[in-house]
């Protein structure tokens, strides 16, 4: 078969993507090509997919990337060559008008911060949502000592949800997770909450210093961390080493604590006392449209921790009047983002993604605890969090003009509605809460669930379905002619590379890669750090990040391993190469070691691929079912 004409594929692909001036930077995976552009309109998908030797096109994360295959770095070499590129940059030094937002950028954070115990909060929110059951319908006293062990545990999460964020904002900041535990510890420490609940003046060395309750907040220890890590870069480059070691954390917590408590507390606070004194005064004037405030605002509220400048007027009106009007349009609120989730969860192609919505509505319709849901869900995908938030805005104003209060301080939730039945016009409550989950529900089933934001992934960011596109690309790429012979009449015999959990290629969450187009195979989660060699043979790939290998047998079965999704983009930050290419690996030897806990606190999919890339010259590639396997067991069958 004659070899493609390189330079002219090349040239022909720069072309279609709208020339040379409008690259803003070209680079390549194993088999894709992939072009930042400066105006997408000037692309032709359509035309550039024409293209004799190009397999298919993929618009996501801000690239077009362009299939290609083993070739990838022919033509990519091409292209560094073409008049007007320059190293794969075009001369031109505009930027991409993909590139993200401050408000995206915000999202894709603390959607990826969120990540690494988002199944911890979805879990124990069904189990709160329970309790909450329990307790309503008398089947468990809240006067009883199994109460109080049994909320313990559900509410721990929550109330300490600052330390969690600790944990995973340090490794997003790349700043001593300890210390930063040590921080937000602080912040939820006993006394510190006594000292806000006392509303005595605070002063710090004479500095005042506005108190806030940060049990549950988000915003406040992420920006703590986040200071944290350029504070101890810094404190690193000019410590003596004799003392670095212990100076650092020193210095670290003596300054963030106090800066955090002087900083945060106040413009949380002022903001907090500003937009709840204008809500208080719309009531007054206008009970729908700050009823549309609260019902549609109180979750944004709430995710920058402005919410707790409302409870102590809740608590006041409690104890003057016996009830809050500031509290009426809050269970649309929180039920309206359950009920944009239960449309995703209906919609979703993700499993994953559905596995963490269903509980979460759960927990979000019974017990208020919307967690799981936007910071999992409903948040990365931005059009539910916006349905949720409209939803809410209608329900509230419905249920404001019809005066509902709560007598008690509750949770808003659907449990929660007998505290709102003996002030103002409880029908109007439950209009509202049925109008709020069904505009919620409708706009998000119909309009909220599309083809850009439902990638088939747990945490539903655009760099998703990007990695994926990962997956595929690293095809072998060792220059040898894929269409070598394989022995026929013979029985071979994968392992797994990877103990964990084994799922079906089709599930991975890549459309190119699940389709089948690059071979049959498997996924699976990973439950351990060591990847193996699936079978015996030659490793003709090792990419230098350590996240890809490829490796022929001597009967001619060609195997891609990919460990994780994407994870190009970390440069082998977290992987440990043990083999390198052009060596023989035995079935069952050590590839690599990998640190997944810092792949997916770094927002990427540790899915593992196993994929036989020359699937079509065999008998047949079969896999066995889903479910759990360790390292080295038999995973896919291959008849050459």
């Amino acid at each position: 078969m004659a070899k493609p004409d390189y330079p002219q594929l090349a040239a022909d692909i720069i072309a279609g993507a709208g020339g040379s001036n409008n690259i803003a930077t070209a680079t390549h995976c194993a088999t894709r090509l992939r072009l930042t552009l400066k105006d997408k309109s000037k692309a032709s998908k359509k035309t550039v997919e024409a293209i004799p030797g190009v397999l298919s096109v993929v618009e996501a994360g801000g690239q077009f990337q362009v299939v290609i295959g083993n070739d990838v770095p022919i033509v990519y070499e091409a292209v560094t060559r073409l008049p007007g590129m320059n190293n794969g940059q075009a001369d031109a030094g505009e930027d991409s008008e993909e590139k993200k937002n401050l408000f995206d950028q915000f999202i894709a954070m603390i959607s990826s911060i969120f990540l690494p115990f988002l199944w911890t909060l979805a879990g124990i929110g069904l189990l709160k949502a329970f309790i909450s059951l329990a307790t309503n319908l008398n089947w468990l006293s809240t006067e009883s000592t199994t109460y109080v062990i049994l909320y313990a545990t559900a509410d721990a999460v929550f109330y300490f949800l600052p330390i969690f964020l600790a944990i995973t904002a340090a490794k997003r900041f790349k700043a001593d997770q300890f210390t930063a535990v040590a921080i937000a510890g602080a912040m939820v420490y006993p006394t510190i909450i006594e000292l806000y609940n006392a509303g005595e003046p605070v002063q710090f060395f004479g500095i005042p210093v506005q108190m806030m309750s940060y049990t549950s907040s988000v915003i406040p220890i992420i920006f703590a961390v986040w200071i944290q890590g350029y504070l101890e870069r810094f404190l690193r480059r000019v410590l003596p080493s004799a003392i670095r070691n212990f100076t650092v954390p020193l210095l670290s917590a003596f300054v963030m604590v106090p800066l955090t408590l002087i900083v945060v507390g106040p413009i949380t606070n002022t903001a907090a006392t500003w937009i709840s004194s204008s809500v208080m005064w719309m009531f007054g004037i206008a009970p729908w449209l700050a009823g549309a405030i609260m019902g549609g605002l109180w979750q944004v509220f709430v995710i920058f921790g402005l919410h707790w400048g409302f409870v102590p007027i809740m608590m006041n009106d409690l104890a003057t009047v016996s009830y809050s009007l500031l509290l009426g349009p809050l269970v649309a609120a929180v039920v309206a983002q359950a009920a944009a989730a239960l449309a995703v969860a209906i919609r979703t192609r993700s499993k994953a993604r559905r596995q963490v919505a269903a509980p979460g509505v759960v927990s979000g319709f019974l017990a208020g605890i919307t967690e799981p849901i936007i910071y999992g869900v409903n948040l990365p995908m931005r059009s539910p969090f916006y349905f949720g938030l409209a939803g809410g805005a209608v329900g509230g104003a419905i249920a404001a003009i019809g005066g509902s209060a709560a007598d008690s301080f509750i949770m808003p939730s659907l449990l929660a509605l007998p505290a709102y039945m003996n002030v103002g016009n409880f029908s109007m409550q439950i209009i509202g809460v049925l109008v709020a989950i069904g505009v919620a529900f409708v706009l998000t089933f119909f309009f909220g669930v599309t083809k850009d934001n439902d990638k088939p992934d747990a945490t539903a960011s655009d760099d998703t379905t990007r990695a994926g596109k990962d997956v595929a690309s690293s095809v072998i790429t060792s220059g040898q002619d894929s269409d070598t012979a394989v022995k026929t009449g013979v029985i071979e015999t994968l392992g797994a590379p990877v103990s964990g959990t084994l799922v079906d290629v089709s599930e991975v969450a890549d459309k190119v890669f699940a389709s089948g187009a690059l071979g049959s195979g498997i996924g699976i989660i990973p439950a351990s750090s060591t990847v193996v060699a699936p079978l015996s043979g030659t490793l003709v790939t090792a990419f230098p990040t350590g996240h890809a290998y490829g490796i022929k047998s001597d009967n001619g079965v060609e195997v891609l391993i990919h460990i994780g999704i994407d994870t190009v983009a970390l440069k082998g930050d977290g992987f440990n190469a043990h083999v390198t290419a052009g060596q023989k690996v035995a079935k069952g030897d050590t590839l690599a070691t990998v640190d997944f806990e810092k792949v997916t606190s770094a927002g990427y999919d540790p899915t593992t691929i196993a994929v036989v890339t020359n699937t079509k010259k065999l008998a047949s590639v079969t896999a066995r079912p889903d479910g759990p396997v360790n390292a080295g067991d038999d995973a896919v069958t291959v008849e050459i």
